[in-house]
């Protein structure tokens, strides 16, 4: 039971971490203008608002390392798992979040036409930040 304990809480608290190093990229990107200049209008604003809702939601979005696949390893380990699980939160944001619950058209492309690809590119960082910091945190234990 303490097994399943802390990997729950540990997919938990990388997922946020994950979620943390997403929303200050995604912040960043915007305020230098990146997403603007391929034509995309993402503009978040850092507050508590757009931290606590990506937290929470890549903290649940995190569970989804407990799956056992591609665990060994540190290349195939970390960034395939990463890519890999980066796609479920890809899709719900691109076919449910954006067009559903923002009101930004299918695959948010009322924001611009490269937005499917800003989000692939985000959501693949957090994935990645996820897997590596679960590596490292599995490393200590």
């Amino acid at each position: 039971m303490n097994s399943i304990m802390t990997r729950v809480s540990l997919t938990y608290a990388a997922g946020s971490v994950g979620a943390l190093v997403y929303c200050w990229l995604t912040w960043y990107l915007a305020q230098k203008g990146v997403p603007q200049r391929f034509g995309i209008a993402v503009t978040p604003a850092w507050s508590a608002a757009f931290l606590y809702s990506h937290l929470v939601w890549g903290g649940l979005w995190g569970f989804l390392f407990v799956l056992p696949m591609w665990r060994t390893g540190f290349w195939i380990g970390v960034f395939s798992r990463g890519i890999l699980f980066s796609l479920f939160p890809t899709l719900f944001q691109l076919f449910y979040g954006l067009p559903y619950l923002a009101g930004k058209g299918m695959m948010g492309l009322a924001l611009g036409k490269l937005t499917p690809v800003f989000v692939f590119l985000t959501n693949a960082v957090w994935g990645v930040s996820t897997a590596l910091w679960l590596y490292f945190a599995r490393a200590r234990l």
